[in-house]
């Protein structure tokens, strides 16, 4: 998500630099879409590494996490739940092709009482969401699941490890930056392609880009994109547009193909 660099980011971000100093140098290999793409944390790290990230990001907000029988928290387990079921189909995997071998993801999610508009997933799966991001969902879980599944897309595609593998290597500001916003698109990429397989509808992703455009003042103004290390929300939603459409037609395909199957 396009969000403000908090002290909650600045520990986790502690927390890859201190946790993997001792990892064996980086993993080379396939990435998303066919990519190729460097890690520098194995399997076990990473998992270690987000539960330690969690629990320190989720320090400041003792006391304002909603217990598990909340209304807004059993929506948004309900929306991750058939998002968690999406992204364990295997031929999508394939298609995005995830690295899964030697990974686990522990799925979890909090809801915490703050108006900051905002939500995250660390390496291995576990998420929060505020109740400001609630706010700006409103009541349909569309758009919640195109917050949820873009942050989920970040943790399947290890985009922390490969930002931390990116770092030891030396890249520079401006380089970093691009990355930053190749990542954030990749994710909106994957988490359109979620949302359709787990029986959402794909075309609110860019209705909700458009919603968080508007509440940003209609895009004018702030840092030019090449000096942001996310897209402008004018981009996603033009990327989300396009890709909407093919989501939907992926998703009415692996239907047809199903039905084919189970009705020999």
């Amino acid at each position: 998500m396009r969000i403000r660099v908090s002290s909650r980011m600045l520990v986790f971000l502690c927390l890859l630099q201190a946790g993997c100093g001792g990892s064996a140098g980086s993993q080379g290999g396939e990435g998303p879409g066919g990519r190729e793409q460097s890690l520098a944390l194995k399997g076990k790290e990473e998992l270690e590494l987000g539960r330690r990230a969690y629990a320190e990001a989720l320090k400041p907000y003792r006391g304002k996490v909603l217990p598990a029988d909340a209304a807004p928290v059993r929506r948004a387990r309900a929306v991750l739940e058939r998002l968690v079921g999406a992204a364990e189909i295997e031929i999508l995997q394939r298609e995005m092709n995830l690295r899964t071998r030697g990974y686990r993801f522990e799925w979890e999610l909090a809801v915490v009482r703050d108006r900051q508009v905002n939500a995250f997933c660390v390496p291995g799966g576990k998420m929060a969401v505020f109740t400001g991001m609630l706010d700006m969902t409103g009541d349909d879980d569309d758009f919640l699941a195109t917050v949820l599944s873009h942050e989920m897309a970040h943790a399947l595609a290890h985009h922390a490890s490969e930002r931390l593998a990116r770092e030891r290597s030396g890249d520079g500001f401006l380089g970093g930056l691009s990355y930053g916003r190749m990542q954030e698109e990749e994710a909106d990429h994957m988490g359109v392609f979620l949302m359709a397989f787990a029986g959402f509808d794909a075309r609110k992703a860019p209705a909700f880009w458009a919603r968080m455009r508007q509440a940003h003042g209609g895009g004018g103004g702030g840092l030019a994109e090449i000096f942001s290390s996310h897209p402008s929300n004018e981009s996603r939603v033009r990327a989300l547009a396009s890709q909407a459409p093919r989501a939907t037609a992926a998703k009415k395909r692996f239907d047809q193909l199903k039905a084919a199957r189970s009705g020999r």
